[in-house]
């Protein structure tokens, strides 16, 4: 997986949309949330709920999953791409971001799917 194939699989989600809050930083949003931060060799990822939850999957990948900086202690990681995390699985934590985000929109911003 590279950073094209994941910001397509991203958009490819209902109400997503490409942003770039900060010059040469692409984001993934939904509503006027992030749920993915691109870069070209990882991902921040929404990983769980707390940063105890989000260790989990640093614990399991600890060479290529860290904690992002600044927001890792609200559950986001960083995921590096083309590392020992599977494809099928960096998919799922994108899903499980995306989800996670969805949940906080007010019902009358989330997206219709």
């Amino acid at each position: 997986m590279d950073d094209a194939k994941l910001l397509k699989y991203c958009l490819a989600k209902p109400g997503a949309w490409q942003d770039e809050p900060w010059e040469g930083d692409v984001v993934a949003k939904v509503g006027d949330k992030i749920f993915a931060f691109l870069g070209t060799t990882s991902v921040g990822l929404k990983c769980g709920r707390t940063r105890e939850e989000a260790d989990e999957l640093t614990r399991v990948y600890p060479d290529d999953v860290s904690a992002s900086a600044y927001i890792g202690r609200y559950g986001w990681n960083v995921v590096k791409f083309g590392g020992a995390v599977p494809d099928d699985e960096l998919r799922e934590l994108v899903d499980q971001s995306y989800d996670a985000i969805v949940a906080k929109l007010p019902k009358s911003k989330r997206p219709k799917a």
